[in-house]
C-alpha cells in the first residue's frame, strides 16, 4: 500500500506556491549598482510551517525564485515529517529511481527533495534504524547513508537524532 498523503517537498514548485508567501527583496554584496537598485532577492515562506527558501545569487528575479523554491522543498525535507505506516510501500517516484537495490539521483535533480523527504520520513517511523528502513524503502543501507550524504543537513539531523536514542551515527 502506497501512502496517498504527500510531503510538501514531493508536490509541484505550483501546488507549492499556492502555500508559499513570496517576498523580493534587495540584498547587499557584490554586483554593483545593479543590485542594489533592483529587488532581485527572493524569500519563499511556507505559511502552513514557517519555513523558508531564499535566494539571492542571480541578477534575475526568476532565477532565484526557482533556486528559492528548491531550497524551500530541501528545508521542508529537512524539517518536516509526515506519518509513514509500516504498510506504506515505496512512492512510485522512489521506485522508479530504484534499481537492483541502488538509488540514482542527483542532489541538484528536482526530484531529490521528494526523495530524501522519503527516506527522512520512513527512517523517522523506524525509529532511526537504517537497516529497516532501508528494507522497507527497497534499497541497501549504504545506499540509503550515500543518499543523506548527498545533503550534509540531513545526515547531521539523522545523526543527532540516533544519538540522542542511543544508536551509533551513520557514517
Amino acid at each position: 500500500m502506497v501512502s496517498t498523503a504527500l510531503h510538501p517537498a514531493a508536490v509541484t514548485a505550483e501546488q507549492l506556491a499556492r502555500d508559499c508567501r513570496l517576498r523580493r527583496c534587495r540584498r547587499t554584496g557584490p554586483g554593483g549598482q545593479h543590485r542594489n537598485k533592483v529587488e532581485t532577492a527572493v524569500v519563499l515562506t511556507h505559511v502552513p510551517s514557517g519555513i523558508r527558501g531564499e535566494a539571492s545569487e542571480r541578477r534575475s528575479p526568476e532565477e532565484n525564485r526557482v533556486r528559492a523554491m528548491f531550497r524551500l522543498r530541501i528545508n521542508l525535507a529537512l524539517e518536516l515529517r509526515c506519518p509513514h505506516a509500516p504498510a506504506d510501500g515505496p512512492s512510485a517516484l522512489w521506485q522508479a529511481r530504484v534499481r537492483s537495490g541502488r538509488i540514482s539521483i542527483s542532489p541538484a535533480h528536482e526530484d531529490f527533495p521528494a526523495l530524501l523527504a522519503e527516506a527522512l520520513d520512513v527512517l523517522h517511523a523506524c525509529g532511526m534504524d537504517a537497516k529497516t528502513a532501508a528494507e522497507r524503502l527497497t534499497v541497501t543501507p549504504s545506499q540509503l547513508v550515500r543518499l543523506l550524504q548527498r545533503e550534509p543537513r540531513a545526515l547531521h539531523l539523522v545523526n543527532a537524532r540516533r544519538t540522542k536514542l542511543g544508536r551509533k551515527p551513520l557514517l
